[in-house]
């Protein structure tokens, strides 16, 4: 089984941009157990941005390209030492892996990822990837990490990718302005009127929201992944997402 979980800025940062300690440690226990249990894992982990906001005492985040990188390259940092110093608790070597568009668009590059990744599980390790975001702008960035998480499932042949989310899953509206909305726990064909349950973005320090999530799902399910949407707050979903079990959204690649 091998499987990407995608983790957003909000699962990991308070909106200060500070390290949301409880958060990412139950994380890393969680994903240690997982891999322990033979799945090979890979992590799509948003946050350095957020976490220079918070490193640079800045009242938010910056307007500017400039300042955005500047925070990026401070907090990435930060970002891969937190993980490095958690998840050697448990005996796992974590190794960082940056990516533009451009390793996705150009073969000879896309074929040295894939095969990195290849060497990294075979060599026991667990990859972390973000995207490059103190190179990235408009022109080369892949724009969000939901995204990204979905490149990279599709293109290492991940069976499942998990985004994990503020919310419990895909709605039939917005559940924090709708008390009558309905989680919907399982979808088979991406629709217009899916889509349109999309939404605006997610929060102020992160750059997702359901919209990047649903676009992530049609890649997936195109390509023959399944993906799952679970609240990041109810980390112990993660188990039952890996192990096949009703958690969340599922979106169902098509076999």
């Amino acid at each position: 089984m091998r499987v990407v979980v995608k983790i957003g800025t909000s699962n990991i940062t308070h909106p200060t941009g500070q390290l949301n300690i409880r958060h990412v440690e139950t994380l890393c226990k969680i994903l240690s157990d997982i891999k322990n249990s033979g799945a090979e894992l890979i992590v799509v982990s948003s946050g350095a941005t957020a976490m220079g906001v918070g490193k640079l005492n800045l009242p938010g985040k910056p307007s500017d390209m400039p300042g955005k990188q500047a925070c990026a390259a401070v907090g990435q940092c930060e970002l891969m030492y937190t993980y490095d110093k958690l998840f050697s608790e448990y005996n796992h070597t974590v190794a960082q892996i940056l990516l533009t568009r451009d390793d996705f668009k150009n073969k000879t590059r896309h074929k040295n990822f894939t095969n990195t990744i290849e060497r990294l599980l075979a060599l026991g390790a667990l990859p972390i990837i973000n995207e490059n975001d103190t190179v990235s702008t408009v022109e080369y960035g892949v724009g969000d990490n939901d995204t990204l998480g979905a490149l990279v499932a599709t293109g290492v042949g991940a069976d499942l990718l998990v985004l994990l989310s503020d919310v419990d899953g895909l709605y039939t509206a917005d559940p924090r302005t709708d008390a009558g909305a309905k989680l919907i726990t399982r979808v088979d064909e991406m629709t217009d009127e899916i889509m349109a349950l999309g939404g605006g973005r997610g929060s102020k320090l992160g750059t997702g929201g359901m919209a990047t999530k649903l676009g992530a799902a049609k890649i997936c399910m195109e390509a023959g992944t399944d993906m799952v949407i679970i609240n990041g707050d109810k980390s112990e979903l993660l188990y039952d997402a890996a192990e096949g079990k009703p958690a969340g959204t599922l979106f169902a690649g098509k076999k």
